[in-house]
């Protein structure tokens, strides 16, 4: 009787911690991709300096995908090993990029610089770029939950390295 008991309570507490239990799980998928990308922006750093190639991170906001491309012979490849395929953002997430290199003026103009028509990144400058000298685009990725939460990924400067700032971090600071 005890045992049914415990079990009945256990059972309860479950019950009435479900909803925020499944927030918690949503927020930690969005912390996951997050770190994804903070994973690609290094690996892309340093292939391109220890390769000499040019390296994209390329984000595709209306979809929520995320992936890399190198370039080869002037054209961008996606490569085929685990961190050249397309990452996808926790269903209910977006994404959003901000790519402080450019100017106003530049980011309206559409982009070709080496894409092929069958490339699927966006024409109009939706990726950061890492360079052979070890710089890359200012830029700032932002992930934001189904509840709202925003994590960054972000390089303030070319020099700068990426790194995350969660909803946490960003409200101590702000």
């Amino acid at each position: 009787m005890e045992l049914i008991l415990v079990l009945v309570v256990i059972g309860v507490v479950l019950a009435l911690n479900a909803p925020s239990l499944r927030g918690f799980f949503a927020s930690r998928r969005t912390a996951d991709t997050a770190s994804t990308l903070l994973a690609l922006t290094k690996w892309a750093q340093s292939e391109a300096v220890t390769n000499g190639h040019l390296c994209r991170l390329n984000v595709d906001a209306a979809s929520g995908t995320f992936w890399l491309t190198v370039q080869e012979a002037g054209v961008f490849v996606e490569k085929s090993f685990d961190m050249g395929r397309r990452f996808q953002a926790p269903e209910g997430a977006s994404l959003s990029l901000r790519n402080d290199a450019l100017t106003p003026s530049a980011s309206k103009a559409p982009l070709n610089l080496g894409l092929k028509k069958n490339d699927s990144a966006p024409a109009a400058a939706s990726y950061i770029q890492f360079y052979p000298s070890g710089r890359k685009d200012a830029a700032t990725i932002e992930i934001t939950d189904r509840g709202g939460q925003v994590f960054q990924i972000t390089c303030p400067s070319a020099t700068d390295p990426f790194q995350v700032i969660s909803p946490s971090e960003a409200s101590n600071n702000g």
